[in-house]
């Protein structure tokens, strides 16, 4: 069931007053009710997204991440630390952020839905050090972009904290449609366990929202039919599921770290590609100015637009929740690439 950003908001403000009147109790199933609704903790917004269009009227979410805040600089207070062992259900994404894996470790919720693990990370963009090393070492082969697909099937500690570098898991497989339609129907499973009063509401909830996905990704598909170039670049590696998906090559100016900065190499490197691609656009992040990417678009003469990782949802998104900023960035690609 589909509702508007400006209801999602206005419902986590009620929530929020609600959770300093109201106390937290055991219902019959087990699980920790606010209101009269399964308290559902979500770490940061795409998992908050799923759980809001999933739980419905029957869940009372409360995200970790508030507005504003980096999801990956986040730090958990003891306090926050307590109310994820009381809540129903807490959705994470094990790897993203090392303060909420502690936290959950050292909570022990009954109920946990690590959304990494109803779908296939792989490793993308080890970033321009792995590049610089692999020119060093002579083994640098161009922009080809191959990417590892192997899956771990126990990758708890496999991708664990966001200073990713070479061999590391991607963890942004939310901009991927089709895997995170994947990641809803395993949230699905873990609401309909946590709760189950209220199973079949929570089923038919994620298999529409799955729907939703799947419709998102098949306007990628058309939409970036007949495009003039494949390669597009960003700040940082954020976009590797996206790409891998629709046949595109991301060239970032940092690597999966984004807070890292570009060797000499890398920027030169970008000066060669941007060239030989016919790339005519650098992606920003929303909020974001100055930097390394303004200067190379400055540098190259290109023009600057926004590609949002839909980390979080603020002012500066072109969007009020997950689907409307998708379809923005699927926008600016279009016009990125030269879409027709």
């Amino acid at each position: 069931m589909s509702r508007s950003g400006d209801r999602r908001r206005a419902r986590g403000a009620l929530a929020g007053a609600a959770a300093g009147l109201l106390a937290l109790t055991a219902c019959g199933t087990g699980t920790a009710e606010e209101g009269g609704r399964m308290k559902v903790v979500a770490a940061f917004y795409p998992m908050e997204f799923l759980a809001e269009e999933i739980g419905g009227e029957h869940v009372s979410v409360s995200p970790l991440t508030k507005p504003g805040v980096e999801p990956h600089d986040l730090e958990i207070s003891p306090r926050q630390t307590a109310e994820l062992g009381e809540a129903g259900l807490v959705v994470y994404l094990k790897g993203f952020q090392p303060a909420v894996d502690r936290a959950v470790e050292q909570s022990g919720p009954e109920h946990v839905a690590e959304a990494g693990s109803y779908t296939e990370l792989v490793e993308h963009g080890g970033g321009h050090e792995e590049e610089a090393h692999q020119e060093e070492a002579g083994e640098h082969g161009g922009h080809e972009g191959e990417h590892e697909t192997g899956h771990e099937e126990e990758h708890g500690g496999e991708h664990e904290g966001h200073e990713h570098g070479e061999g590391a898991l991607d963890p942004h497989v939310w901009l991927d449609p089709v895997k995170y339609a994947e990641m809803a129907e395993g949230v699905g499973k873990a609401l309909a366990k946590a709760d189950p009063d209220h199973a079949a509401d929570y089923r038919e909830n994620a298999g529409e929202l799955a729907g939703k996905l799947r419709d998102l990704d098949a306007d990628f598909r058309k939409g970036l039919e007949n495009r003039r170039t494949d390669t597009f670049v960003t700040t940082h590696a954020a976009f590797g599921y996206l790409a891998e998906r629709y046949g595109l090559h991301e060239e970032s100016i940092a690597g999966l770290d984004p807070e890292s900065d570009p060797s000499g190499a890398r920027l030169k490197e970008l000066h060669a590609v941007v060239g030989e691609d016919g790339v005519d656009t650098v992606f920003l992040e929303p909020g974001s100015e100055g930097g390394a990417a303004e200067s190379l678009a400055a540098d190259l003469k290109l023009r600057t637009d926004v590609l949002d990782p839909v980390e979080g949802v603020s002012d500066d998104s072109r969007g009020e929740d997950y689907l409307e900023i998708m379809r923005a960035n699927l926008q600016a690609l279009r016009k990125a690439l030269g879409a027709r």
